[in-house]
């Protein structure tokens, strides 16, 4: 048995390498860039007007005459002369030799000739060639998480394909006789099987979407055969249940036999002492508890910044605050803990139900106190160690 820091440590030293993949861009929300993305035009490209008015050459005229009008799309390159202006519209090109845009609200026209009411500053409303970036600038960094704005911004510089770090395929296999799929009537001694559809969700909140449900009986072959064909096609494997010390319990021995390298097993922590851990070639694998608290609460200080590191993520753990303690916390076990817990503002407080079992309590909660293996007594003031579990 491990402690929680060296679990930890070991975890944080994968992956040694890392995939990518070409998308459209299009497909690309919330990826992360594998490259650094140059411009490969000025933005914008042309001097465009920033509102709907007028442009014409800076003078000390008032007076100008419209000769032309240029709106959004245009490419005629109007050539003006002294007391000459042309109409123009948000977004269009501004003639070479017209250095000023006035808005029209600015003006009073009548017919063909406009008489300036606030005169303003030379080169006013006039959006500079490449202001936004110039062609061969970075426009965005290796690492960069894709939002909505850039790939628009990304769009707007007529690039429609990247390289961004290829998100892991998952496969959820969940053992348990007990087990039923709920929709069912259930049977005396049964229960209704949760474990993949919660995981299945939380994958689905950090990005991943290529997931695959597996649901197999407490049988040492079955259990085998369906890790030994999981190896090969997925990057990460979680397995809900199976891995305690019972009669029952086969996974530990099935990925042995299938040859997975054990990097650890059991941590020092309550809930879910029984983490298994391990790799066979680029393929990573958590044996989870089976107990839904203890699988969710290994799942987010475990599986969750490995899954977010392979994807190219920077930030892959959740926050951590220092936080007031509005519960007395006893810790006899010599574990740390993981407590579900309500945060508010600067307080937190521990909530009833810790069992492992449970997850209604889970539900309500939006933060684990985390209390480490060496400290007994947490009073009612005391500060302590908190994981939001809200983004």
């Amino acid at each position: 048995m491990i402690s929680v820091d060296k679990a930890l440590h070991i975890i944080k030293s994968f992956p040694k390498e890392y995939t990518f993949e070409t998308v459209e861009l299009r497909n690309a929300l919330n990826l992360v860039l594998f490259e650094d993305i140059f411009s490969p035009i000025n933005m914008p490209p042309f001097r465009q007007s920033a509102m709907d008015g007028y442009a014409f050459r800076y003078s000390e005229n008032q007076k100008f005459t419209i000769v032309e009008e240029s709106k959004a799309g245009d490419g005629h390159n109007y050539v003006l002369n002294e007391g000459e202006a042309v109409r123009i519209f948000t977004g269009a090109l501004v003639p070479d030799n017209a250095d000023t845009v006035i808005m029209q609200e600015h003006v009073e026209r009548e017919g063909e000739i406009i008489q300036i009411k606030k005169m303003p500053f030379q080169f006013a409303n006039i959006r500079k060639v490449g202001e936004q970036i110039n062609i061969g600038e970075l426009a965005l960094k290796k690492g960069t998480q894709l939002n909505e704005a850039a790939i628009g911004f990304l769009a707007g510089l007529g690039i429609t394909t990247i390289s961004v770090y290829k998100t892991p395929k998952v496969a959820i296999l969940v053992t348990g006789n007990e087990l039923q799929k709920p929709g069912t009537k259930l049977e005396l001694g049964r229960i209704y099987e949760s474990n993949s559809i919660m995981l299945e969700a939380a994958l689905k909140s950090i990005g991943v979407k290529d997931i695959e449900l597996i649901r197999v009986k407490d049988n040492y072959n079955s259990i085998k055969n369906r890790i030994k064909k999981t190896l090969s096609t997925k990057d990460i494997l979680l397995i809900s249940g199976g891995i305690s010390v019972g009669d029952y319990d086969f996974v530990r021995e099935a990925l042995l036999e299938n040859e997975v390298e054990e990097l650890f097993y059991k941590v020092n922590q309550k809930p879910g002492k029984p983490l298994w851990f391990g790799k066979k070639a680029n393929t990573y694998v958590f044996a989870l508890p089976g107990n839904p608290a203890s699988a969710l609460t290994c799942f987010y200080i475990y599986a969750r910044p490995l899954l977010k590191k392979i994807s190219g993520c920077k930030n892959n753990y959740l926050q951590k605050v220092k936080v007031i303690s509005k519960t007395v916390i006893n810790n006899s076990s010599g574990k740390t803990l993981f407590l579900k817990a309500h945060l508010e503002g600067n307080s937190v407080e521990v909530l009833q139900g810790q069992s492992s079992a449970m997850l209604y309590t889970y539900a309500l909660s939006n933060a684990l106190i985390c209390v480490d293996s060496e400290t007994t007594e947490i009073k009612i003031g005391d500060e302590v160690e908190c994981i939001k579990l809200v983004l």
